[in-house]
């Protein structure tokens, strides 16, 4: 038995780290320095991280392998990176800079042969695909790529399926609209992507409390629970505190995986 992961989601832009609401950037407010926030949840003994470059797809480039290298150099914790990433050079070069894992968004929708590609040389646990989604004025959810800026007419389901027969090891699901929110998951949408794969899926957008990490994993089946805004900011005013629930907190909270 073992609890489910619960994984800080760091958003950078270039090399700072900043924090979105439903993914506009016009209005990301700057956190900090990326590497001070390692230390803290190295201290924290955070389960994972995840780094994500939100402006490297748009600016045609890839997530900084040095600061990926920074990052490695410092981090107690497995770590996953994302932005901008096109080809299998840029993998092996995160990959050896220090990250266990890369994430795939853009180029998943793009070049679905890239991930087939990297889980054959690198091994299916290194590569999570990412899913940014939001529901149109009909209700209606739709994938978004290029940092949430474009919606692709793909269905959901099949698109999962190709990622999956591909080798991807894990999805990762991001809700727009609950991005930066922190109202709680959309555990509808958690829960149908949940349930027509085998592979393991991780939750983000909308956590604000403990109880929301518990709602994700128990009742939309997440594997995992990733959030930001939660693990960033303190109080009513969103003061800018770098938070971490401690060990006792989480295996009071969340109910373990058989």
């Amino acid at each position: 038995m073992f609890r489910p992961r619960i994984i800080p989601v760091l958003t950078l832009k270039g090399k700072g780290l900043v924090k979105t609401i439903k993914f506009d950037k016009k209005l990301a407010k700057y956190i900090g320095d990326p590497i001070n926030a390692v230390h803290l949840f190295n201290d924290f003994e955070a389960d994972e991280l995840i780094f994500l470059d939100i402006t490297a797809t748009l600016e045609n480039r890839c997530i900084s392998s040095e600061l990926v290298k920074s990052i490695g150099e410092e981090a107690y914790m497995p770590f996953a990176v994302g932005g901008g990433i096109t080809n299998i050079k840029q993998i092996h070069q995160l990959i050896s800079a220090g990250a266990e894992k890369v994430v795939l968004n853009t180029s998943g929708i793009k070049t679905p042969e890239l991930i087939l590609e990297a889980s054959r040389q690198f091994g299916n646990q290194c590569i999570v695909a990412g899913i940014d989604i939001k529901k149109n004025l009909l209700g209606k959810y739709k994938i978004y790529i290029n940092d949430g800026s474009k919606q692709v007419d793909i269905e959901i389901e099949q698109h999962v399926r190709i990622l999956e027969d591909n080798g991807a090891g894990e999805l990762f699901i991001n809700s727009i609209d609950r991005d930066g929110t922190m109202s709680g998951y959309d555990l509808e949408l958690v829960r149908y992507i949940a349930e027509m794969v085998r592979i393991p899926v991780i939750a983000c957008g909308g956590a604000g409390e403990l109880s929301d990490l518990s709602k994700v994993t128990t009742q939309a089946k997440a594997s995992a629970a990733s959030a930001g805004s939660m693990f960033l900011y303190h109080g009513s005013r969103n003061a800018v505190l770098i938070n971490y629930p401690d060990k006792n907190e989480l295996l009071q909270t969340l109910q373990p995986v058989q």
